[in-house]
């Protein structure tokens, strides 16, 4: 009988690091994507360079189709293909390689969001300070909002559903199967991999991205984190708030849990 981890693999169709010194962690927007564009070079050849030590998952509120689009473009500055990808928000977990959808990961999102639109679309048609985003998305609805001009009552009837709303940025509004998040995806994937806690680091810094954090894994808030994500560091003893921006406060982060000689090349 095949392992968890053999199955993965499986569907994945290529291998993954057997035993990886790092597991990293990365939202993309603000995150990987972040800061200058020297340290970004940098960072993404280091990635490159240290691909059998340092299993590396996307973890983003993209949609696939918007993953790959990122990946051609900004393949000019060195950024490649993740071993894995946890995208809309942690609904969809993926080959990195290939961006093919991985049905022992989704299969249990799948039948939590079964249902679900039907109920929610017409409660949101028309709804004061939404506006559909344009999303190729899968087990989740996504919107634009206001503010100040949404209606929070309506989040008790959303939920009612079984569904959670997620707010970040100031301007997203995710709607995702009840439980299903950036946390417990990566939680579920990392079980399903067979690898330790100490393995891994996370790092992220919008709200989306508050769920990585209390996980109780090491966390790398980034410098330019959004406040409110700030207001929750004080109960999250196990995430770092670095000083540098974007791929600089990575590096950063990884050098304060311990994973400095992995980093010798990017000194």
């Amino acid at each position: 009988m095949l392992s968890p981890r053999q199955r993965l693999e499986q569907q994945l169709a290529l291998p993954l690091p057997r035993d990886p010194t790092l597991v990293l962690v990365t939202d993309l927007d603000g995150t990987l994507l972040g800061g200058s564009l020297a340290w970004r070079r940098r960072v993404y050849a280091w990635l490159q360079q240290h691909r059998e030590q340092v299993l590396h998952v996307f973890c983003t509120g993209r949609d696939l189709a918007s993953v790959a689009r990122l990946l051609e473009q900004d393949a000019v500055h060195g950024l490649v293909a993740p071993h894995l990808v946890i995208g809309d928000v942690g609904c969809t977990v993926a080959c990195g390689h290939s961006l093919a959808p991985v049905p022992l990961a989704v299969d249990p999102i799948d039948a939590r969001w079964l249902g679900k639109p039907e109920r929610l679309l017409p409660l949101l048609q028309g709804a004061a300070g939404l506006s559909p985003q344009p999303l190729s998305s899968h087990r989740r609805l996504a919107y634009y909002y206001d503010p100040e001009q949404f209606e929070t009552a309506l989040v008790e009837q959303i939920e009612a559903h079984g569904v959670d709303c997620l707010f970040s940025d100031n301007q997203y509004l995710d709607l995702l199967p009840a439980g299903v998040n950036k946390g417990s995806t990566l939680t579920a994937l990392l079980g399903l991999l067979e690898l330790q806690p100490h393995q891994v680091v996370t790092a992220g810094d919008t709200l989306n991205d508050l769920a990585m954090f209390e996980t109780g894994l090491a966390g790398v808030m980034v410098g330019n984190a959004e406040p409110a994500l700030l207001e929750a560091l004080p109960r999250l003893p196990r995430t770092y708030r670095a000083r540098a921006h974007g791929c600089e406060g990575i590096v950063e982060g990884l050098r304060h849990f311990g994973f400095g000689a992995l980093l010798s090349d990017l000194d």
